[in-house]
């Protein structure tokens, strides 16, 4: 990060996004996407570096021990409806199974939540590694309260909006 202060760049994920749709064409057709993608190869290489890092890891630097997760972690899961059984995994199958992809209802789900997630970044004005990284670095009062209005939603998800989602989401497949 004091690298990046240093160099007057500003870190954050969802500018890679941006910048990809300036490379295919985008600021033909909106202002938005009218940038010097050039500026930003430093960022669109970190996130390939985090893409291929994530793979090396799970595929050659993986622990062949089982996930330790706790009984009550455990217990949790099975009261909102999904069978996990512990040690076999750091998702449930009947959320992340590769076959729950082409159900029309998790695609909906996917759909929604990305754009969700996407109006959401853009109306924040930079995603949460931004705000939490970067903005905060910088003293930035508004990405201050950006990171504790993205807290405050992930709680109200987790706990409030997501119980009731979920066995809509792990019916039969």
């Amino acid at each position: 990060m004091l690298a990046l202060l240093l160099l007057g760049k500003e870190f954050g994920v969802s500018s890679n996004l941006r910048t990809m749709c300036t490379l295919v064409g985008a600021g033909r057709r909106h202002d938005f996407f009218r940038i010097d993608w050039r500026a930003q190869t430093w960022n669109l290489v970190f996130a390939a570096g985090a893409i291929l890092g994530g793979f090396i890891a799970t595929t050659w630097l993986a622990n062949p021990d089982p996930v330790a997760i706790s009984a009550e972690t455990t217990a949790y899961l099975n009261s909102v409806g999904i069978d996990y059984p512990a040690g076999e995994g750091f998702v449930p199958d009947e959320l992340y199974a590769m076959d729950r992809l082409l159900q029309p209802l998790n695609w909906l789900f996917l759909v929604v939540g990305g754009f969700l997630i996407g109006f959401g970044t853009r109306w924040a004005g930079g995603c949460t590694s931004g705000h939490a990284i970067s903005g905060l670095a910088n003293l930035q009062l508004p990405s201050l309260v950006a990171v504790i209005g993205f807290f405050i939603g992930g709680l109200v998800m987790t706990w409030l909006i997501l119980p009731f989602l979920l066995p809509y989401l792990t019916a039969a497949a």
